[in-house]
């Protein structure tokens, strides 16, 4: 990350903050590209805003130039702020930092760098040697959060992984019996969707999906886009008649070869994807890798205490998101399936990042060590 080395002014954080208000509305609809926003700055007003559009259209700072030339504002020596260093090569669509030198701007102030290797500083280092002065570090923090599972595919090869679960007080996740719906609050299933909205993928078990037939999609929030469903089956036990294979396009996760039910679920549209591990399981630290080699920035894991203990084993997951009832449930299904510690030296620590209060419930989110 790149470290503020030039004075950084009210006006800075202001505008900025602005910017990232710009880039939170590609929440659900710029990925595999990351969240950016942009406004432009001169003589104290915005004269132009916008933040980056779906795959192979505009980004913030082309968005934010046309919404200043439909305003007629003349550009020439303003103040860009934008979310994340303009890119420096051709994608999809054209250089950023071409299209800001073209214009004249005079000035450019980045929240934090693009830790994509094609980019990685040369967009302000273009920029700089146009002439324009540049400024890096502002709300980094802020601007990596957005962006946080962007950062993760960039820097490790793999997603940024969230595992949700909905529990009571004592952490039970379901009856004995296998009954869960429903523990927690409608609200606080809401937001649980708003999580799903935000990510790429949603990745269960099949454990999950033949008891309770989900569908592993967003549903009550205004999204065009539904993440990609993802469902651990290690010996292709997934019905060819479950909803979480309606429309097509899901990947089903396997360890063991069987030909017949490959071609069941095929015929379904789903994708056969084949990581098994010594064991004959599926290598979960494997498929972190393939996701993120398949452009998956955020990964939203909702299953079972069994697949939810292996992952965190792994080492697979970064943050928990849960959510919590104000309810006791006894001897029931617990959140993850982990060993018995005989020492405490043997705990996995977390750090608390956010605790709310969603209607009768509490949502905690936490991030491994």
């Amino acid at each position: 990350m790149n470290p503020v080395t030039k004075p950084v002014t009210i006006n800075d954080l202001q505008a900025m903050t602005l910017a990232l208000e710009w880039a939170a509305k590609g929440m659900f609809t710029t990925t595999p590209n990351p969240r950016v926003g942009c406004v432009i700055v001169k003589d104290g007003q915005v004269i132009g805003s916008g933040h980056t559009q779906p795959p192979g259209q505009a980004h913030a700072e082309v968005q934010a130039l046309r919404d200043a030339a439909a305003r007629g504002a003349d550009v020439r020596g303003a103040t860009v702020y934008v979310t994340l260093e303009p890119c420096s090569h051709y994608g999809r669509t054209p250089p950023c930092a071409d299209a800001l030198i073209a214009a004249g701007v005079g000035r450019v102030v980045a929240a934090i760098g693009d830790p994509n290797p094609l980019v990685a500083g040369q967009g302000l280092t273009k920029l700089e040697a146009a002439g324009i002065e540049t400024l890096c570090g502002v709300l980094e923090h802020e601007a990596h959060e957005m962006n946080i599972g962007f950062f993760s595919r960039m820097q490790r090869g793999r997603p940024w992984v969230r595992m949700k679960a909905a529990a009571s007080l004592d952490g039970k996740t379901a009856l004995h019996n296998g009954k869960s719906q429903w523990i927690t609050s409608a609200a606080a299933r809401h937001d649980g969707h708003q999580w799903r909205a935000r990510a790429c993928a949603i990745l269960s078990g099949i454990g999950t999906v033949n008891a309770d037939d989900p569908q592993l999609n967003v549903r009550n929030i205004d999204t065009p886009r539904q993440p990609q469903r993802i469902v651990v089956d290690r010996a292709l036990q997934l019905n060819p008649n479950a909803r979480v294979l309606e429309g097509g396009g899901t990947w089903v996760v396997t360890a063991l070869s069987n030909p017949e039910k490959e071609a069941a679920l095929r015929e379904r549209g789903a994708e056969i994807i084949m990581l098994p591990n010594p064991h004959g399981k599926v290598d979960l630290p494997a498929l972190m890798l393939e996701l993120g080699r398949r452009q998956i920035n955020e990964l939203h894991i909702e299953a079972g205490y069994k697949l939810n203990g292996s992952l965190i084993r792994e080492g697979c997951v970064d943050e928990l998101l849960l959510y919590l009832a104000p309810d006791l449930l006894g001897d029931a299904q617990g959140m993850f399936d982990l060993p018995r510690m005989d020492d405490l030296s043997g705990r996995r620590s977390l750090v608390f990042q956010d605790v709310k209060k969603i209607d009768t419930d509490l949502r905690i989110i936490a991030r491994f060590k």
